[in-house]
């Protein structure tokens, strides 16, 4: 990997691992609703004028179906469930959970595609899960009702990614990953309008306005962007190597910016989520190791493209 992709991996990873951050500050005086509709709706503009400037729009009618599948279950869910989570749940919690989405991947991969879990992958994910646990205490009862909600849904977020993943693998193969990108933050937009639009907001400040200016534009759009310029220069099964940097970027946002505690159950709950994650996504098909890929780039926020040599 030159110096040039790496420094793009470390940016991708400070990006989406600001992005919980982002939500954090963005969610204490917008609904949850408002927050993930603005930030799709926002992305989608972002992404036209550059595909406008570029003279290159693509087509939206041949795939609208599952552009609105993708965006629904790939952007839509997850963004308002994170944003719901974020409520009661600081970023750095947020962002470790995040990383369970490989192990959602290999699951979904299973029962979809009939790929066959390895004992590697299963001792992986039972790794995975025990950190989850750890981090989140073993006692679930003296959690409370607000709290355990928003912790379940992290998880499911992380489901909708991998679910939007294996779909876009087996829908979407040969569609450009920029359409993919402009056109499932179109549908999420669609998607959202209706519920957010029931949902009295008042003028947020200007500070919840940079950081949703922020989610939506550099968080998202260009996040996306640079992953694809990623994929096409490392392939995907480098580029998942993002996975194992968002958590931290995630935590370490948290704690500067949000003086966020960081407490050592944190630390090792973490700890073992990623080398779950590791173990689980080391796999030697090729075809598997684009699955988990695809499924990554969802961790951040946004449509899975593994496909057409992208996530």
């Amino acid at each position: 990997m030159s110096p040039s992709d790496i420094a793009r991996l470390l940016v991708l990873a400070g990006l989406w691992g600001g992005s919980f951050v982002f939500i954090r500050v963005a969610v204490l005086e917008m609904s949850p609703l408002w927050l993930a509709f603005a930030r799709v709706a926002l992305a989608f503009l972002a992404l036209l004028a550059v595909a406008l400037a570029q003279r290159s729009v693509p087509s939206f009618r041949s795939h609208w179906r599952d552009y609105l599948v993708i965006g629904a279950v790939n952007s839509a869910l997850p963004f308002a469930l994170y944003a719901f989570a974020e409520q009661y749940v600081n970023a750095s919690t947020a962002a470790i959970l995040n990383a369970t989405s490989p192990f959602f991947s290999a699951l979904v991969a299973a029962v979809w595609l009939k790929e066959p879990l390895s004992r590697r992958q299963i001792a992986g994910m039972g790794l995975g899960f025990g950190g989850v646990v750890w981090l989140v205490g073993w006692h679930w009862e003296g959690l409370a009702d607000a709290v355990l909600l928003a912790l379940l849904a992290c998880l499911a977020a992380a489901l909708c990614y991998a679910i939007g993943g294996v779909y876009t693998k087996v829908r979407m193969s040969g569609v450009p990953s920029t359409a993919i990108a402009l056109h499932s933050q179109l549908a999420a937009a669609v998607v959202l309008a209706a519920p957010a639009s029931t949902v009295p907001v008042s003028a947020p400040s200007a500070l919840v306005i940079a950081n949703v200016l922020a989610l939506a534009i550099a968080s998202t759009a260009y996040a996306y962007r640079l992953y694809f310029r990623l994929i096409a220069n490392v392939g995907p099964t480098r580029a998942l190597t993002v996975t194992f940097l968002i958590p931290l970027f995630g935590v370490l946002w948290g704690v500067v910016f949000l003086g966020e505690p960081l407490s050592s159950g944190m630390v090792f709950g973490g700890v073992v989520i990623l080398a779950g994650t590791w173990v689980t996504t080391r796999r030697s098909a090729p075809t598997s190791t684009r699955v988990d890929a695809a499924n990554q780039t969802s961790s951040a926020a946004g449509p899975s493209t593994c496909v057409r040599s992208s996530r």
